[in-house]
């Protein structure tokens, strides 16, 4: 039987997944544009970039699969990985 915590944490985690994708496409001009506030992302901060959207996108689909096959707890955790990524990230001291 199919738990309703199950059911709002994967919701929660998708729709924070989604606002995540949206934050991080309405800032692709600051990190890749041409302008003098521009980070003027090389290939690798490209490479990292799309990697990060793409696993918003994926994460929530892959974490309701496996939640849908049985894998209640891994479906869980993969559904939360990218905001979890994000915290790591913004844990990082900056590089001055």
């Amino acid at each position: 039987m199919r738990s309703t915590k199950a059911n709002i944490f994967l919701f929660v985690a998708t729709v924070v997944d989604l606002f995540l994708f949206a934050f991080l496409i309405s800032i692709s001009s600051y990190l890749f544009g041409t302008g003098p506030r521009s980070l003027h992302g090389g290939p690798v901060m490209t490479l990292v970039y799309t990697f990060v959207v793409i696993a918003c996108l994926a994460a929530p689909v892959a974490g309701v699969v496996l939640y849908r096959r049985g894998k209640t707890a891994v479906g869980m955790l993969i559904a939360c990985l990218p905001v979890a990524g994000v915290a790591v990230v913004l844990m990082m001291p900056a590089a001055y």
